[in-house]
């Protein structure tokens, strides 16, 4: 913005701005955790990092993060469930895999655990059925070993256990009408 002074012009810049009285660390603390939550859900673990990284002593960082837990804007346990139905739903992901991401966002383990109750084997296995079934187009015309590579490094990379993997692989590849007797993994 340019002011007209004195038949010259100049730039407005922060001095011209009126001086805020400097905020206390709970004021700064606060302002912080709303901006992140603002823009999704967050673990109390990830607020606490984010406060000790802009250098907001510990004692007020526990003290804004226990009220917010005690208004509910920080729920880790409805963080965990909400996690594992969109990233199982989204991203196919297995119950090892989304225990491992929210042991990385801090989540406790009996939440974790609580979190992963909802997601039972057969609803697993199912979506294992269905990744499999969209990269098995993909894989046609290659040879039976590395398609059996290929589907099984899938899973696994997405948390699937090997007997779960080479279980749905089996199937697919029969339903396809390839022989997949004896399927392990190649060079067995």
């Amino acid at each position: 913005m340019r002011e007209q002074e004195g038949g010259g012009e100049r730039r407005r810049g922060r001095e011209d701005r009126p001086e805020l009285p400097p905020q206390s660390p709970e004021e700064q603390a606060r302002a912080i955790c709303l901006r992140l939550l603002t823009g999704s859900p967050r673990t109390r673990r990830q607020l606490a990092d984010a406060l000790h990284k802009r250098g907001i002593p510990e004692e007020v960082s526990q003290q804004v993060l226990s009220r917010y837990e005690e208004v509910g804007l920080i729920d880790d346990a409805a963080f965990a469930g909400a996690w594992v139905e969109s990233r199982h739903r989204g991203r196919g992901l297995a119950r090892r895999a989304l225990a491992q991401e929210l042991r990385t966002k801090g989540v406790h383990a009996t939440l974790v655990e609580e979190a992963l109750e909802q997601l039972d084997s057969d609803q697993e296995e199912q979506t294992a059925r269905e990744l499999v079934e969209r990269k098995l187009r993909s894989t046609r015309g290659l040879e039976r070993d590395k398609r059996i590579r290929r589907l099984a490094g899938m899973l696994a990379r997405k948390g699937y256990s090997e007997g779960m993997a080479l279980r749905v692989v089996r199937r697919a590849l029969e339903t396809e009408g390839e022989d997949a007797d004896d399927l392990g993994y190649p060079g067995e």
